[in-house]
């Protein structure tokens, strides 16, 4: 019993800790679909800075109980001798955003970056199959309301209904250099 009870406050601590929430877990300043109109902006803020720029669509948005996440998908092709760079750019803007890295993946083959905002946001980039990009943002419990469709318009191709988005197939001189 005294076991669960610390692992039961250590959750609850962690929880604090990570999401700066409170009463329970949960944050009352921001419902679902404020928080996912935050991680719009998020993932807008980030997709503004990669220069030269890539095109995406939207990824489908979830929610929880109490939580919402947002997804997006670079449909341009990041070459295996670009995505270090690719990786660069989002690392360092998400620092100087004031984000916290927590962890990243040096695979080879499926690199990742893994931070948390301020405010309690997840944010990860994946490089996934064929060099294509995958954004997510996960909110932090909040207050439960509907959420509405993003109103960000992606830059390329859309994907409306699709349960699987297709592979990347958008060339760069840039981001594709080296691919076949």
């Amino acid at each position: 019993m005294r076991l669960l009870l610390r692992v039961a406050t250590a959750a609850l601590l962690l929880c604090a800790a990570i999401s700066g929430c409170a009463n329970g877990g949960k944050r009352t300043d921001m419902n679902m679909q404020e928080a996912a109109d935050r991680a719009d902006g998020i993932l807008d803020a980030v997709l503004k800075e990669i220069e030269p720029e890539v095109q995406w669509t939207h990824g489908p948005t979830t929610t929880g109980t109490c939580d919402v996440t947002r997804r997006r998908a670079v449909m341009t092709i990041v070459s295996a001798g670009r995505r270090g760079s690719f990786l660069g750019v989002v690392d360092r803007f998400w620092r100087k955003s004031g984000y916290r890295i927590k962890a990243a993946n040096n695979d080879e083959d499926v690199p990742a970056i893994f931070a948390q905002t301020k405010d309690g946001f997840g944010v990860t980039l994946i490089i996934g199959g064929e060099g294509q990009a995958f954004f997510e943002v996960d909110s932090p419990c909040v207050e439960k309301s509907e959420v509405a469709d993003s109103t960000t318009q992606p830059n390329g191709p859309s994907y409306p209904g699709l349960e699987i988005l297709p592979r990347p197939n958008v060339h760069s001189d840039f981001w594709s250099a080296g691919a076949s």
